[in-house]
């Protein structure tokens, strides 16, 4: 990939070295990547204000907890950086898009993406969700995209298996249940409710299944059930 099309967070955008504080704890640290300079600037603007965000130069990207990506669509270089960024598993991506086409959304699932958010809804509220929210290994997708998700998703054959011999058994009763209400928008605290198990329960499960299929996030995790005649 020609990593030239994509600016990440320069040093050059933030104070030097030794002048500023220490970052409080807590802080969630972010890597912004961008296909161009005003693309990277405004997000970097956005973001360098919030007590909650530590901004990462270029130099220590790597270290990020989340990259965000802002691109004006999903196009073959941005899957090659999405993909790129996927093998650090230390970090979680999302992606903040101008324009995003329903057939980029398997795509944007088997790059591992956590969160979407489109830039014209972009501003710094949303911004500081979206981060915040992968860092606490959540996942964010607006409704509509998620209908499409869905949509697309199962249009697909139901029986076609994975090549390691999945089968329908890949997953039990509970985590199934559970998957299906993340497929319908449900938050941790309503599955919860709705399974009557805890909170705790049900991050435990989630965690599970992903960890075990190796999934990313529970974006991931609905995608890979649906496509896997899973739920």
């Amino acid at each position: 990939m020609d990593r030239g099309r994509f600016r990440r967070s320069a040093a050059s955008a933030y104070p030097a070295a030794g002048s500023a504080p220490e970052a409080p704890r807590g802080r969630v640290s972010v890597a912004v990547y961008a296909e161009d300079l005003i693309l990277q600037t405004g997000v970097v603007q956005q973001l360098r204000p919030r007590p909650e965000i530590e901004l990462i130069p270029e130099s220590e990207a790597d270290r990020a907890q989340v990259s965000l990506v802002v691109v004006d669509m999903v196009n073959e270089p941005t899957v090659q950086l999405l993909q790129r960024l996927q093998r650090n598993t230390s970090t979680r991506t999302g992606l903040v898009v101008g324009f995003f086409e329903s057939g980029a959304l398997q795509t944007m699932i088997e790059c591992g993406v956590a969160a979407v958010l489109r830039r014209g809804e972009a501003d710094q509220d949303s911004l500081v969700h979206l981060v915040t929210a992968m860092a606490n290994g959540e996942g964010v997708l607006p409704g509509d995209l998620l209908g499409k998700l869905l949509t697309h998703v199962s249009s697909l054959q139901r029986t076609v298996l994975d090549p390691r011999g999945l089968s329908l058994s890949t997953l039990t009763t509970r985590e199934a249940e559970m998957i299906r209400l993340v497929s319908e928008g449900y938050g941790t605290a309503e599955i919860a409710q709705k399974t009557s198990y805890s909170e705790r329960t049900v991050k435990n499960v989630l965690h599970e299944v992903a960890t075990r299929l190796e999934l990313r996030n529970r974006a991931h995790a609905v995608g890979y059930a649906m496509r896997h005649g899973l739920i």
